[in-house]
């Protein structure tokens, strides 16, 4: 039997790295951008480090251990890394689902829980943060079942409760689940471990569960490791020292050895290759990040992290497939396989739209599909750095639209040349995901905010205004009278009119005891002058006047800015749109 690839889910913090922590003894977490891990990463545990773990408790059930180890993923768990989960989704034999004990099934968790049934991988839920409960005892380690005698009545009173939202919230989801110890039929039942990642408490049980779901459950999947042909995913492309560029990939079929002919993605598509060397990582080290070198092998067989080397890597394309071949016509097949793989993902399109760079398929599915949640629309989206033609098609989207036209880089760097050519492009680049997307959004909503706010100054507003009696300061030239804003906008400038449409004049000045204002608004009551009109005559007590705009600005008002302006403001457009249709119909239209 070959080792079990085993995919680690869950939602953003609810601690699955920190449990791998707990089963590693490295601090992966602390080392990653954002706290959020950003790729998958890879360990393997042989058979000696599972027998040390939960050995006693393998020995009390009776159950040998048979394989020959477990090869963790450790996936990322927030949304907006589904194509990455869905790709590790197919990819593993069975799967982790950790969750927080106080929060319960998140969005991440259900999304977690719906690709795995997607996909038909078997999982086990780690119900984490058990230290969290309401009156733990610090200090207690190891054994779960000896964790929970020394626990207080009321700390094992309130985990059950807890335990038992979880248990309601799967049924909902079609599961029928409970805590390990009270599983009877593990093929019909989903079983939930607790675990504390921070004190190490129920890792002996998850793993035994884990060992035996995947002896008992996989034994057909397991048994077919040794098959000759290999095939497997690119994590990352990376640079060794005294080594060259090399490609770190996991192993999910059959069998690779120095020598072996290759397929490999590259930007211009599938290509032939050799394997010149391969390197495993030492057990319990971490792929990405190893605290000691690699041990370079001859051959290997899956499921396996592996470290690959090649003279034709320079250009391959993180996130793709690497297969093994024998002969043209089974490198034919591969390369117009990988190809279609590669070219779903790429966007290239004349549509309005910002432009996305990533380094690798896994970043790009990721940046794509929060942009697609998000409802902001790509133009085209690519592989590697940012260049000159980017900053040109992001110039042409602004000319267009000027929110669009910006460049999204997840893990990117701008080249030299286009550096120098970028500085009126608005380009947003982070190693972490979310950031990349925030502060472009923040950046378009501030944008078109201050666009607004500016083209809103430009146009005559709304304003609904009544004639005060008794507070006609000056009959004429200008025309100095009392009014109290009943509905919108009144600012100097302004042209008025009376409720049957007759243009009066215009405002010069506002005044609010005795001082001059820049604007009053609904509720507020305001002296102004106006030249044109003559008191008595024109304008006389309890009179309704109204602003006079443009048809264009009433026409700009009725559409582009009518969410922009308050509700009286909107409604004193419509008596100003309904006055003046009398003697023009298509005003404001």
């Amino acid at each position: 039997m070959r080792q079990p690839v085993v995919v680690v889910l869950g939602h953003v913090d609810s601690g699955k790295t920190s449990l791998l922590d707990g089963l590693r003894g490295t601090a992966v977490q602390a080392r990653e951008a954002g706290g959020i891990t950003q790729e998958i990463g890879a360990s393997f545990f042989p058979l000696e480090t599972l027998e040390q773990i939960c050995g006693a408790l393998l020995d009390r059930t009776g159950a040998a251990l048979r394989i020959p180890g477990l090869l963790m993923i450790d996936t990322p768990g927030h949304a907006v890394f589904s194509n990455l989960r869905l790709r590790g989704g197919s990819a593993a034999d069975i799967a982790i689902v950790v969750v927080d004990v106080l929060k319960g099934l998140e969005n991440q968790t259900l999304e977690s829980i719906d690709i795995l049934k997607q996909r038909k991988v078997p999982f086990l839920v780690a119900l984490n943060k058990i230290d969290m409960v309401n009156g733990w005892r610090k200090g207690t380690t190891g054994m779960l079942q000896e964790v929970m005698k020394a626990q207080p009545p009321e700390w094992n009173d309130e985990l059950e409760e807890r335990l038992y939202n979880v248990v309601g919230g799967l049924t909902r989801l079609g599961f029928q689940s409970d805590a390990y110890y009270r599983v009877k039929e593990f093929r019909q039942q989903v079983t939930i471990v607790p675990v504390s990642a921070r004190y190490r408490a129920g890792i002996p049980e998850l793993l035994a569960v884990l060992i035996g779901l995947s002896q008992h459950f996989l034994k057909g999947k397991l048994s077919s490791g040794q098959a000759k042909g290999g095939r497997g995913i690119i994590l990352e492309m990376q640079e060794e020292t005294g080594i060259g560029q090399t490609a770190n990939i996991i192993l999910t079929e059959g069998t690779l050895a120095v020598g072996d002919s290759i397929a490999l993605v590259g930007r211009e598509g599938a290509f032939r290759s050799k394997v010149k060397a391969l390197f495993m990582p030492k057990p319990l080290d971490e792929m990405r990040d190893p605290r000691d070198k690699f041990t370079s092998v001859e051959s290997v067989y899956a499921a396996a992290g592996v470290k690959l080397v090649s003279s034709d890597l320079a250009g391959v394309v993180a996130g793709t497939s690497v297969a093994s071949f024998d002969g043209d016509a089974q490198f034919v097949a591969l390369r117009s396989e990988m190809e279609k793989e590669l070219s779903s993902v790429l966007v290239k399109t004349e549509n309005m739209g910002v432009i996305v760079k990533a380094e690798s398929v896994g970043g790009l599915e990721a940046l794509l599909r929060m942009l697609e949640e998000r409802g902001i629309p790509v133009r085209k989206a690519d592989i590697g750095d940012i260049t000159k033609n980017d900053i040109v098609d992001a110039r042409v989207v602004r000319e267009h639209d000027p929110y669009l036209g910006a460049i999204l880089g997840f893990d990117s760097r701008i080249l030299p040349e286009a550096k120098e050519f970028a500085a009126d492009t608005p380009v947003f680049l982070s190693a972490v995901i979310y950031e990349v997307i925030d502060n472009y959004s923040q950046w378009a909503a501030a944008t078109r905010e201050s666009d607004q706010r500016s083209a809103l100054s430009s146009l005559t507003r709304p304003c609904k205004l009544k004639v005060l009696p008794g507070t006609f300061f000056r009959r004429s030239d200008p025309a100095v009278f009392g009014v109290e804003v009943v509905g919108g906008l009144l600012k100097p400038k302004v042209r008025l009119m009376s409720g049957s449409g007759s243009e009066l004049g215009t405002v010069s000045q506002i005044q609010e005891n005795g001082k001059p204002v820049k604007e009053a608004r609904r509720g507020e009551k305001v002296a102004v002058s106006v030249n044109g009109p003559t008191l008595g005559r024109q304008v006389k007590e309890d009179d309704t006047l109204f602003s006079l705009p443009t048809s264009h600005d009433a026409r700009m008002l009725r559409t582009k800015f009518l969410s922009s302006v308050p509700e009286d403001e909107a409604k004193a457009l419509e008596e100003i749109i309904a006055i003046m249709a009398v003697s023009d119909p298509l005003f404001g239209f």
